[in-house]
């Protein structure tokens, strides 16, 4: 078995909360889906070892090979300075279970096929290529890759062939995560903490710092990654907001956890969630800036402004279905 696969299945294993998304291309939030998971439908993943060995071969099997060890192609601990573009140590399948192949993992599949679209977070349209720079910016912490450059086209590339076969504009059941109901009250991150010492800390440890893959400083990342402190997401990560977590752990975790036979029930999802976030991590400047209508702005946002008087501690931990229906009543 090769290295590149022992360390995508390696580094897939008990993934709890960590990046990238916002590389979340496709996040789910509570209270809808566009893939309902009550429809079974054959998930086809396309075999990256039938790819030719040819220039479009080779670039996609890079592609896969950046999302399942990032941290050792451009994280902040490869040898040439230059190639330092993320700015944690985390891996982009740490949010984008098995490379971005697992059913409600936060899969790639199809994702490519969504793009261009338009995108409430910039009020705009727009690319794919500028969606694989939030999550750089945002889930890996770190800066932009160019746009034309050889880490963007493989990227782009890989998400293409994920989404072989793909109808432009069509669903894919396995998108993002399978929904949760919203809580009729806030959750509780101190109800959160037995959960997380039961369920959670067997493998992402008491202090949520993850362990490496190997020792710091030698660009090989995490086995398992860190859920808070400065290796983490930063703040505006699509992964620091509530419902997004709490749907992602319930579908995923502990590791070998499938959408359709959860060992958390919905309200413990709720709870370890809250007490995951409620930690310190690394802090994104300008989210101000986002959401330029602020009447499309997510509930559970947990910046604000926001277009409704609801507290920040409510937009944070909820409950979610009052804030619901004021924006609704706001919409025209």
């Amino acid at each position: 078995m090769s290295r590149a696969v022992n360390r995508s299945t390696r580094k897939g294993q008990a993934t709890l909360v960590a990046v990238l998304l916002t590389l979340g291309l496709s996040t789910v939030a509570a209270g809808g889906s566009d893939a309902q998971p009550s429809a079974p439908q054959v998930w086809m993943v396309p075999a990256l070892d039938a790819l030719p060995d040819n220039a479009w071969g080779r670039t996609v099997r890079r592609g896969h090979a950046l999302v399942a060890n990032t941290s050792s192609l451009i994280g902040p601990e490869v040898r040439n300075p230059a190639r330092r573009f993320a700015g944690n140590n985390l891996d982009c399948q740490s949010c984008h279970i098995e490379a971005g192949t697992k059913r409600f993992g936060l899969p790639f599949i199809g994702t490519f096929a969504d793009y261009p679209q338009y995108r409430a977070r910039s009020g705009a349209v727009g690319t794919i290529e500028e969606r694989v720079n939030g999550c750089m910016t945002r889930s890996m912490n770190g800066k932009p890759l160019p746009l034309g450059g050889p880490d963007m086209v493989a990227i782009v590339a890989y998400l293409k062939f994920l989404s072989t076969g793909r109808p432009v504009g069509g669903a894919t059941s396995g998108r993002g995560t399978a929904p949760l109901a919203d809580l009729p009250r806030a959750a509780n991150p101190l109800r959160g903490v037995a959960i997380y010492r039961a369920s959670c800390a067997a493998c992402h440890g008491a202090d949520g710092q993850g362990l490496r893959a190997g020792f710091k400083g030698d660009a090989k990342g995490y086995a398992i990654p860190p859920l808070w402190g400065a290796n983490s997401f930063n703040t505006g990560a699509g992964m620091n907001r509530l419902a997004t977590a709490a749907s992602f752990i319930r579908s995923n975790m502990p590791h070998g956890t499938s959408w359709d036979a959860p060992v958390l029930d919905e309200e413990d999802a709720w709870d370890v969630a809250a007490y995951v976030l409620a930690h310190n991590r690394p802090q994104r400047q300008g989210l101000a800036k986002d959401y330029p209508d602020l009447r499309e702005k997510p509930v559970d946002a947990p910046y604000g402004p926001y277009a409704d008087r609801f507290s920040p501690l409510q937009h944070r931990l909820g409950p979610f279905p009052p804030i619901r229906a004021a924006i609704k009543a706001m919409q025209p």
